[in-house]
């Protein structure tokens, strides 16, 4: 019954866990792919403009730093041929970003395709193209990869080991501070272990994923050229290749510190023999460490008391200045290479950024150690949980100063909040953290009910599990071979024994209603953090608020006022007879480097609609040279016309001429000025 019951409670903790993973991955899979944190601004030509004579250089201005190489600027002609001249340009001065490449003379007139490729300074890659023209627009063949770049399967590779590079991180130094600060006899929990462990791994395993897969995910977009070495040494060279390096050198320390604490430190940890024969904790089954398989071991030996005491001090002192030495490091190889490098006050943000991190450690990763503990391991001491509910608690204070200050640096607006997706994934996270704190506060009422853990009797009769069919039949056997069956009798009897202790051990802990309802509570928090934590990955991988404000302000037409059709009214008169009417001439979207759709409707001066033989729209804009453009509407109907594709290349004040002839000697051609965005 005991096994029965313990397999259930097992089976739903897991359902639970499975649940909140399944919520996790389908949140991330859903999440928009990463908008680039480092956005063009600026170009020479404009997007979408006319020049007279082709210039002799293409610049990109970004909001923030970018590498680029010599392939990263390709100007292609109509025919998609390359023209530039494969040299990048260095134009970068004082906080100003720019770029360039040169061009040829004698470039023939038509549309001139810009594609270029960078990688932010904040380590995500950004990818675009615009056109421009020269003398006036034509057809273009030019090829563009269809993907962008960051995204196809390299892309959902990279995020996803993004996503359990962080969960390991969380795991290996939120569940060795659990067991250094909190609980020190969870050294010896197995299933502690094995969690501290794995966070190593997953950790170890995605760093050189991420490394392997740099190459693509910046490049290509081809999954074989993981296997590119000369890729991978440019990786090497750059800021995120030089920070997983890093991350590697510091996770070789930290098995050395995991190897210490299961190892020396756990073994000080160890009870006597007669307090492990009666807690029995000696049994892989409840998850510990079994302290019977090497008798004369480590603290089995008799050590004077003052002695032993002044080791486990001196131990746990150089294991927590050691683990917040490498877990620091670990943190800081996030913080140099993403948002907290770049930006607005990048030396205040990185330190922030890193004790940010080592709080979310500490808090999520010592509640995974406490499930662990909790559902798989013998009963946890009351004081070992408020060593932790007060660790939990000092996180929280942590993160929520630290998260106000990156949410002023990478929002900057109260608007921006709603406005950009990553206002409103700030919003969630936030959400997700206060579900957490009020879970937390549950777990903190069944903390104080908890009743310190009873200590089981020194010795519990064994009854005989094997029934007792009478007397052993005679063999016919050798009597030399007697004693064969006498020693798989006594080891059946010891295996039913640990059974037993280990059953025992269970029953203790699960008796507890305090117990059990801290750790139904703990579970929730748990799996709260899961979703939390993609929550969080999403977040570092989409473009900050301030970034998408700033560009939206540079593109000077992305205002609310220029998203709006354009509607003008103009009077005419063509001075003969019928040659009065208004012009109504409404221009949608009214924005440039757009598509816009013009409609004309002329109306007599009653208000009725007039036709004309001819009607005639331009626009030109003298402060850049540009026009005029004329554009021809068709006519649709009785005193209506209509003309499709509009396209004006560059935002500013456009002056619009219309040209309306009544008769055959009878026209006029009124100008207004016209805001374009």
């Amino acid at each position: 019954m005991v096994t029965t019951g313990l397999r259930t409670r097992r089976s739903a903790a897991l359902r639970l866990l499975v649940v909140a993973v399944a919520l996790a991955g389908a949140l991330f899979a859903a999440a928009a792919p990463a908008s680039a944190h480092a956005a063009l601004t600026g170009s020479t030509p404009a997007q979408g403009s006319v020049v007279d004579r082709a210039p002799e250089q293409v610049t990109l201005t970004f909001s923030e730093g970018v590498a680029m190489s010599d392939d990263s600027i390709r100007v292609l002609d109509p025919q998609g041929k390359r023209v530039d001249r494969g040299k990048l340009r260095n134009l970068c001065s004082g906080s100003i970003v720019k770029f360039g490449t040169g061009l040829p003379p004698g470039l023939r007139d038509g549309t001139y395709t810009v594609a270029w490729q960078a990688v932010s300074a904040d380590s995500h890659p950004v990818s675009g193209a615009f056109t421009f023209s020269v003398g006036a627009p034509s057809k273009s063949a030019a090829a563009l990869p269809q993907q962008e770049v960051g995204g196809g399967l390299v892309g959902a590779l990279y995020g996803v080991a993004r996503y359990l590079a962080y969960a390991g991180f969380v795991l290996l130094v939120g569940g060795a501070a659990f067991v250094v600060a909190c609980r020190p006899a969870a050294a010896l929990v197995r299933s502690v272990q094995r969690l501290v462990v794995q966070g190593w791994v997953v950790l170890t395993a995605t760093t050189l994923a991420m490394l392997l897969l740099r190459t693509p995910y910046t490049g290509s977009g081809d999954l074989a050229d993981v296997f590119d070495l000369g890729g991978l040494q440019q990786v090497l060279i750059t800021k995120p290749g030089a920070a997983l390096v890093s991350r590697l050198l510091l996770l070789a320390a930290a098995a050395l510190f995991v190897a210490v604490l299961f190892g020396a430190y756990a073994r000080l940890q160890e009870p006597g023999p007669a307090q492990e024969e009666a807690e029995g904790d000696g049994t892989a089954e409840d998850g510990t460490a079994d302290a019977g398989d090497e008798p004369g071991d480590g603290a089995g030996k008799a050590l004077d008391p003052a002695e032993e005491a002044k080791r486990r001090k001196d131990l746990t002192f150089g294991l927590g200045i050691g683990g917040v030495i490498v877990a620091t490091g670990l943190a800081a190889t996030w913080a140099m290479a993403e948002h907290a490098s770049t930006g607005l006050q990048p030396a205040i943000a990185m330190p922030v950024d890193v004790v940010h991190l080592l709080a979310v450690a500490a808090w999520l990763g010592g509640l995974a150690a406490l499930v662990v503990s909790l559902y798989w391991g013998p009963p946890v001491e009351r004081t070992a949980v408020r060593r932790f509910s007060r660790i939990a608690f000092g996180s929280v204070v942590v993160l929520v100063a630290t998260g106000v200050y990156q949410s002023w640096r990478q929002v900057g607006t109260w608007h921006a909040l709603t406005d950009t997706s990553y206002g409103r994934l700030l919003l969630l996270k936030v959400g997700l953290v206060m579900v957490l704190v009020g879970i937390g506060a549950v777990s903190r009422r069944w903390t104080g009910r908890l009743g310190e853990v009873t200590k089981a009797p020194d010795r519990e009769p064994v009854p005989a599990l094997v029934p007792d069919h009478g007397p052993e039949p005679e063999s016919d056997e050798d009597p030399a071979a007697g004693p064969a069956p006498d020693a798989a009798r006594a080891a059946q009897l010891a295996r039913q024994r640990t059974a037993l202790r280990t059953a025992r051990t269970k029953r203790l802990r699960d008796a507890d209603p305090e117990r059990l309802g801290l750790r139904r509570s703990v579970l929730a928090e748990a799996a709260v953090a899961v979703v939390l934590l993609v929550v969080t990955t999403v977040l570092t991988a989409t473009e900050p608020a301030r970034t998408e404000e700033a560009v939206k302000a540079a593109s000077g037409g992305q205002s609310t006022a220029t998203n709006q059709p354009q509607v003008l009214t103009i009077p005419f008169d063509t001075g003969g007879a019928g040659g009065k009417g208004t012009a109504r001439l409404d221009l949608d979207p009214g924005s440039s480097g757009n598509a816009n759709e013009l409609r004309l409707r002329l109306s007599d001066p009653s208000g009725k609609a007039m036709d004309v033989p001819e009607v005639k729209v331009s626009f030109t804009q003298k402060s850049k040279k540009i026009g005029p453009l004329p554009f021809s509407p068709r006519h649709i109907g009785k005193g209506h016309w209509r003309a499709s594709g509009v396209q004006l290349p560059v935002p500013g004040q456009w002056q619009l001429s219309l040209l309306v002839r009544t008769s055959d000697i009878d026209q006029v051609t009124e100008t207004k000025n016209v805001k374009i965005g």
